[in-house]
């Protein structure tokens, strides 16, 4: 029995990705936007790690809220580029079980990514949402945050 290592349809060559998931290499999207969220966290949580011990940070596709009201007015909560969120506070409560939950910042990946063009204007976007949410999160001004902070 003959077996054929790939398909070659119509001679375009190998199908599929040019390196396989496993290989240490290959990253997705979403690998690459967590560890560009954690580089533009690190010195937030370093200037204030006492303040934020308490603080998680996570990271959603697109944003999944109820906006009330004709849409354009957001809480103050949340970080937006005109009627689209990039982030979001949430503070510590209690969920449906009874269990406490811990105060959490969360990225919208999608609008994020979408509004940069390259890694460089990713980080400086990141960065920015970032100082802003821990700003609403420690209820100070951004500019104690990042004195460079500019929205």
């Amino acid at each position: 029995m003959h077996t054929r290592p790939f398909r070659n349809r119509h001679g375009r060559g190998i199908r599929g990705p040019i390196l396989p998931a496993s290989t240490p290499r290959h990253r997705s999207r979403r690998q690459l936007f967590d560890a560009a969220v954690l580089e533009a966290y690190a010195p937030i949580q370093q200037a204030f790690a006492n303040e934020l011990r308490h603080l998680d940070i996570a990271v959603d596709t697109i944003p999944r809220m109820r906006l009330t009201g004709d849409g354009t007015t957001l809480p103050d909560e949340v970080t937006a580029d005109g009627p689209v969120p990039l982030g979001r506070v949430l503070p510590a409560g209690v969920d449906p079980a009874g269990n406490p939950t811990r105060a959490r910042i969360v990225l919208f990946r999608m609008p994020i990514e979408q509004r940069s063009s390259t890694p460089q204007e990713r980080q400086d976007l990141l960065a920015q949402v970032l100082t802003s949410l821990v700003a609403t999160y420690l209820n100070v001004a951004p500019e104690d945050i990042d004195p460079n902070f500019q929205w």
